[in-house]
């Protein structure tokens, strides 16, 4: 029997020390900012019953979702007629369970299952892989990361400008300066539905309108044309997407229909982040955009990067209905997720990660002998103890040799212990980028590096 080369699943990917590092660095700054805002922690099963995810995500989505298999002999339940049956059938037949399509329909059913343990309104978060059945491309990945936030419970405006300034915050920490967070209202989208004469047809409506980025302006005309569309409301509104103030947009939309809950909800939610000039925040009023609308119910968000060409980096909305699926109606949710592999590749591309980041090791202790390594085993569980990290390198080859893997892991520090140093309590700490050597004590070694 011929050994098969190994190789990975299209759309996933190994990670090895240094993209885990920089993965690590991105995950750490979203999960302080969600602490920060009192977010509290949930993780939910990598697999969930299909019933619970299908016809959640539309048609579309509930072609992404990866089935598993049933256990054991999985085809012993089914017939002939049923493989008769197609595809579609045959799966119910096989398959009871799939591989979550993103956290926030778990969320729902969490809540939901947990109704009578929680307190309303409950803010959580949760950074957990997710599984789609997609074309892998650049930036797009069958196995990614999404690092959630959520409030479930509470219908004020303030949530929608908290979360605003979350992103605001977690991008100012990464150092990201080049995006824009782009928002529209789902009730805006379905009275320019209504005024183009297509209000049994808002979705579809609101599906073509989200394709104007990537097959163009006229050909979206075209598109709504053939939905029963009124061609001089189309170029109507084509005209309201060009343009670029923002308060004239508003008015516009207002003299739609001034009672409009979308078009209020989008004045109040500007007046709101008005306060917060000092930010400044990247904030753009986009009327194509129409993401997510088989559940987003009220505003909804998408962050782009400006400076790298790349799809959404984040996105999210309100969705006042997605527990009523459940049997839990009345409660009212929003939630934002961050896509923790995008915005990797968008900071790689702009080297905006510290050199520090990829940097495993403060100091290596190297050695000249056997006696020399054991002493070497206190001294690095002391600096260990103060918060360094250290490692010491684990049998007594020749000297060169450990400065050559010093060399290698580029580790900015050596610490030299030889028979001299052991009677002195003095080790030798050389700078291995500028070849500077320097006796000192352990309680000096840490004072150097904790300043």
């Amino acid at each position: 029997m011929s050994k098969s080369k190994p190789s990975l699943p299209r759309g996933t990917r190994d990670f090895g020390p240094e993209v885990s590092a920089k993965r690590s660095f991105i995950i750490e700054k979203i999960k302080q900012n969600f602490i920060r805002y009192g977010f509290s922690q949930l993780e939910t099963p990598a697999m969930e019953n299909l019933s619970t995810l299908t016809g959640k995500y539309g048609d579309e989505g509930d072609q992404l979702l990866f089935k598993i298999l049933n256990s054991g002999d999985y085809l012993s339940k089914t017939s002939e007629d049923d493989i008769k049956a197609g595809s579609k059938h045959l799966t119910t037949k096989i398959s009871e369970k799939g591989l979550r399509y993103d956290l926030t329909v778990p969320f729902a059913r969490f809540v939901v299952m947990n109704q009578n343990d929680i307190s309303f309104p409950f803010k959580r978060f949760q950074i957990q892989p997710v599984w789609r059945a997609d074309r892998p491309q650049k930036g797009r990945y069958r196995e990614f990361y999404q690092c959630d936030a959520d409030i479930i419970g509470s219908n004020g405006i303030w949530n929608e400008v908290e979360l605003t300034l979350l992103f605001n915050d977690v991008f100012d920490d990464l150092k990201l300066k080049d995006y824009v967070i782009k928002v529209n209202h789902r009730d805006v989208l379905f009275l320019l539905a209504d005024h183009v004469g297509l209000k049994e047809k808002a979705i579809p409506f609101c599906a073509e309108i989200d394709k104007l980025d990537k097959i163009g302006k006229e050909k979206v005309i075209e598109n709504v044309v053939a939905l029963g569309g009124d061609n001089n409301k189309i170029q109507e509104v084509m005209e309201l997407f060009s343009i670029s103030d923002q308060q004239e947009i508003v008015t516009k939309i207002e003299e739609l229909d001034p009672e409009n809950k979308g078009v209020k909800e989008i004045k109040l939610y500007f007046e709101n982040l008005d306060q917060f000039n000092n930010k400044n925040l990247q904030v753009e009023l986009d009327l194509s955009l129409a993401r997510g609308l088989s559940y987003y119910t009220g505003l909804i968000y998408e962050v782009k990067p400006t400076s790298v060409k790349m799809g959404s980096i984040c996105g999210g909305g309100r969705y006042d209905n997605l527990t009523g699926v459940f049997g839990l109606n009345g409660i009212s949710g929003i939630g934002i997720s961050f896509g923790l592999d995008r915005i990797y590749d968008v900071m790689e591309e702009l080297s905006l990660f510290p050199e520090q980041v990829t940097q495993p090791l403060d100091i290596l202790i190297v050695h000249f002998s056997e006696e020399n390594l054991k002493h070497g085993q206190k001294v690095v569980m002391d600096l260990r103890a103060a918060g360094l990290r250290v490692d010491l390198y684990p049998t007594s080859d020749k000297i060169k040799k450990q400065f050559n893997y010093a060399d290698k892991i580029q580790t900015p520090f050596t610490l030299i212990i030889g028979d001299n140093e052991m009677e002195s309590g003095e080790y030798m700490l050389k700078n291995m980028q500028s070849g500077e050597q320097n006796p000192m004590k352990v309680d000096k070694i840490i004072q150097h590096f904790k300043g």
